[in-house]
């Protein structure tokens, strides 16, 4: 596992994160804790020292086995976590503004579960671009890390206007972008100016919801507690977060495209092909890949390992972006 560092944190973390929305035991099926406590296990054992969650996954479940997890481990772990997106669930839809008592209260639920006295990395999960423009909730970040609640703070983002808002305010540490071979705007419109600020780049959903891993057929069904079933166009939130966007049976046809530029192998599977793009640009700190079986976090984790991309191949992969995948994407980008 090779390491970089996040930003302006200072801190070095792995390349290859581990994303745990799953571990919320909603959205991607039921998840016991044992088999969520040995995914976490086997991350570390393979170098991860990156956790990304959030408090709405599992209305803090995702958070409390991370917490569980951090008491058995002798191993230096950096959590990053996010707020807001639990109380839009709660209230049905965004509160007419945030404050200063909603932060503190929203931070110490985090705190409770992950069992810390302060956060490394407290993140806006996705909250409307209005507030990234009033940029009041910048401020309310700065104001918690003076507290002593938080470290350093982050944004989640939907779209390179909001990330551009987000790094424009010096406090800001890291973006969490959705970003991977289906969306690659972001490698000349916001990864170069990040990386201009010292903002570190998460890169969030890099398997595309696993059809980036080449396994899937059109007509696959997923389960109804699947967010690829229910918001595979975008009926619960964003749809770029279900497939980045893309049109299911759409994305298995450019699956197949993009399997026939990277050629995958036994030895390199298109999955960490797939991350090992991600890695290969320029500004990306770490991509947090999910995973619901430990196979796929030794997959996973194993994209740290491989050469880069050959040119010629990514060069083959961004013209297939712009004249066939780019006018296929859906919803905020």
């Amino acid at each position: 596992m090779k390491y970089r560092t996040l930003g302006k944190t200072g801190v070095k973390i792995s390349e290859v994160g581990l994303g745990t929305w799953q571990l919320g035991g909603v959205d991607w099926g039921n998840m016991s804790d044992d088999d969520a406590l040995k995914i976490l296990r086997r991350a570390v054992d393979l170098g991860v020292n990156f956790f990304d969650t959030a408090d709405v996954y599992g209305l803090g479940r995702s958070e409390t086995l991370i917490g569980k997890f951090l008491k058995e481990t002798k191993g230096k772990v950096y959590v990053a976590t996010k707020l807001s997106r639990r109380r839009w669930v709660e209230m049905k839809g965004w509160p007419a503004k945030y404050t200063l008592d909603m932060v503190r209260e929203d931070i110490r639920f985090s705190l409770k579960n992950l069992g810390v006295d302060s956060l490394f990395l407290q993140q806006w999960h996705c909250p409307p671009t209005e507030w990234y423009r009033a940029g009041d909730i910048f401020e309310l970040m700065e104001k918690a890390k003076k507290e002593g609640l938080i470290r350093h703070w982050g944004c989640s983002v939907e779209s390179v206007e909001e990330g551009l808002l987000a790094i424009k305010h010096p406090g800001c540490a890291s973006l969490q972008v959705i970003y991977n071979i289906f969306r690659q705007k972001l490698t000349t419109e916001l990864l170069p100016q990040a990386k201009a600020a010292n903002v570190g780049i998460l890169a969030r959903v890099p398997l595309a919801s696993g059809l980036l891993t080449g396994r899937f057929q059109k007509g696959h069904k997923f389960s109804d507690g699947d967010h690829r079933s229910y918001n595979a166009d975008g009926k619960a939130f964003n749809v770029g977060e279900t497939f980045a966007g893309v049109p299911f049976e759409k994305g298995v046809e450019f699956a197949g495209a993009i399997g026939a530029i990277l050629k995958p192998t036994e030895k390199a599977p298109m999955a960490q092909l797939a991350l090992r793009w991600v890695l290969d640009q320029d500004g990306v700190t770490t991509v947090i890949p999910g995973a619901t079986k430990i196979s796929q976090v030794e997959s996973n984790t194993a994209a740290s390992d491989l050469p880069p991309i050959a040119a010629p191949a990514q060069g083959a992969l961004r013209e297939l972006y712009d004249t066939k995948i780019r006018p296929a994407i859906r919803g905020t980008y």
